[in-house]
This record gives structure tokens, C-alpha cells and sequence, in this order.
């Protein structure tokens, strides 16, 4: 890496109509923890690890989720997700990214993170 930049994996999260509900059976499947819970956003950790300090799973509330169809059908909800990543510099991570192959996404929705897509389309 440039410079002293530090990438890591974060979070991988999902969207759904209830995160409580779909991080209990991922806290139950994988025997590990709920550590943070809002209502609208809840964390899944291993056990014993400080939130943040491992990946984890997140759950993020979105009333109008529909789920994906598998196998993929013509017209149907397709798969979909994304995945968080922590960065120590901003700017440096952003233009690594691009440097990589990635694109900003036209439209952002904080001043904290950057929306970008991979080669695929994939957001992150």
C-alpha cells in the first residue's frame, strides 16, 4: 500500500425490514454476538472481539427491501449487497480505489464515507 494507507475490512452489511430480527439468526448461526442495536442498524461480532475491532455482519433497516429470487428469474428482485470498509485516510483510500479499477458514485450521502462501485458495479 501507498503511504502508510491502512484497508480494512469493516462490516459486510444487509439490508432488510427488520436488522433485530435477521441479526438474532446470524448471532444464533454463528454463535456470536449482538454488541450494538438501534433499531435501525444492528452489529454482529464474534464473541469476546470490541465492536469494529473484527469484521463483522450488519443489518440495516430499509422498509422497501424486497428479497433476491434464486435462481435469477428475468424481472425479479437480483442479489444485492455491500461492504463497509474502514479506512485511516479518506482522500488516500479514495484514490487508491481509483487507482484500482473504482469509481465514485455520482451521488453520496455523507461527508464521513464515499459511495464508490468496483469494475463489476458493485458498491462498496
Amino acid at each position: 500500500m501507498d503511504g502508510g494507507l491502512k484497508i480494512k475490512m469493516s462490516a459486510f452489511t444487509l439490508d432488510c425490514k427488520d436488522p433485530h430480527e435477521l441479526a438474532k439468526f446470524y448471532a444464533a448461526l454463528l454463535k456470536w454476538e449482538i454488541p450494538f442495536y438501534d433499531g435501525e442498524y444492528v452489529i454482529v461480532g464474534a464473541p469476546g472481539i470490541n465492536q469494529g475491532a473484527y469484521p463483522g455482519i450488519t443489518f440495516q433497516r430499509n422498509p422497501g427491501y424486497k428479497p433476491p429470487v434464486w435462481p435469477e428469474e428475468p424481472e425479479a428482485q437480483q442479489q444485492m449487497a455491500h461492504i463497509d470498509f474502514a479506512v485511516n485516510d479518506l482522500e488516500k483510500a479514495v484514490q487508491h480505489a481509483i487507482q484500482c479499477g473504482a469509481k465514485i458514485a455520482d451521488k453520496q450521502f455523507s461527508e464521513s464515507w464515499t459511495v464508490m462501485f468496483d469494475p463489476a458495479g458493485y458498491f462498496f
